[in-house]
């Protein structure tokens, strides 16, 4: 079981689930959680050899495991708490995992925002993941990383996002790092396929306007999925959680509570005393 910890405001609040990303722990939605908990009972989740979530199982220690095992882990931190539906949240790779979930699962899913979405990877992205599956057993990881961080989050005003990606990134295990790089070798199709699909779940794609190398996918993906939309934050980068905490936070509680008051007035009785849901 994934290491978890909850902050609760009421029972039939709605629940905000955060999903990081690789390298990442839920230390990273520091600046998210004073605010949203006014508003919701909030899960966080250590992926798995992230934050203080362990090895799943010490039998498959040795084993490569896929996107999937990786979705149904924060699947499981759902059943354990016995939380149906949600809205989740995430940053990064932790947006493939929840688009992921909303193909396992999408009964559990009630909206989704996408903080710095990957929907796609362009030219530079693919000569990344190349030179990483290349250089991988050659130089330190973290040489790798930081590298990486530095090319996806290059400005001055992305340092804070950046060095707090690469200390959190010091406490995988290299051996978790390899497990977790090689399923970029399945990223391509994963995507692909996840591009051609339209759940029609409600999902705000929040992106920052430096986030040169995946913006222009989000761009195009709105206009093909139904109820999908994309609000550009200002003088932000690829984790825009962190560079605009404020614009991040006011952007994405506005969105959930319009899909959570939208779903509740569509359950309030009518006249006739029939429920309406």
């Amino acid at each position: 079981m994934l290491h978890y910890k909850t902050h609760l405001i009421a029972e039939d609040a709605p629940w905000v689930v955060f999903v990081h990303g690789a390298g990442g722990s839920s230390s990273i939605w520091f600046m998210q959680i004073k605010e949203f908990v006014k508003h919701f009972n909030i899960l966080l989740v250590d992926l798995r050899g992230h934050g203080r979530s362990k090895q799943i199982a010490a039998a498959k220690e040795d084993r490569h495991y896929n996107f999937e095992d990786v979705t149904r882990d924060v699947i499981d931190v759902l059943d354990e708490l016995s939380i149906e539906k949600a809205h989740f949240i995430g940053i990064s790779l932790g947006t493939i995992l929840i688009r992921n979930l909303s193909e396992i699962a999408p009964e559990r899913v009630s909206s989704m925002v996408m903080g710095g979405a990957i929907i796609r990877l362009n030219v530079r992205a693919k000569v990344l993941v190349a030179l990483g599956n290349t250089f991988k057993r050659m130089v330190p990881y973290m040489w790798l990383y930081s590298f990486f961080a530095w090319i996806i989050m290059p400005r001055a005003r992305h340092r804070k996002s950046r060095i707090l990606f690469v200390n959190e990134a010091k406490k995988v295990a290299q051996k978790e790092f390899m497990r977790w790089f090689r399923l970029t070798y399945e990223i391509n199709p994963l995507l692909k396929y996840l591009e051609e699909k339209d759940t029609g779940i409600p999902t705000l794609y929040l992106m920052g306007d430096e986030d040169y190398m995946f913006l222009p996918a989000v761009e195009y993906i709105v206009n093909r999925h139904t109820n999908s939309y994309l609000q550009v934050i200002s003088n932000s980068g690829h984790v825009c959680n962190i560079d605009q905490p404020h614009e991040f936070n006011s952007r994405a509680i506005e969105f959930l509570r319009s899909i959570s008051f939208k779903t509740r007035s569509e359950c309030i009785p009518s006249a006739a005393g029939l429920a309406a849901c």
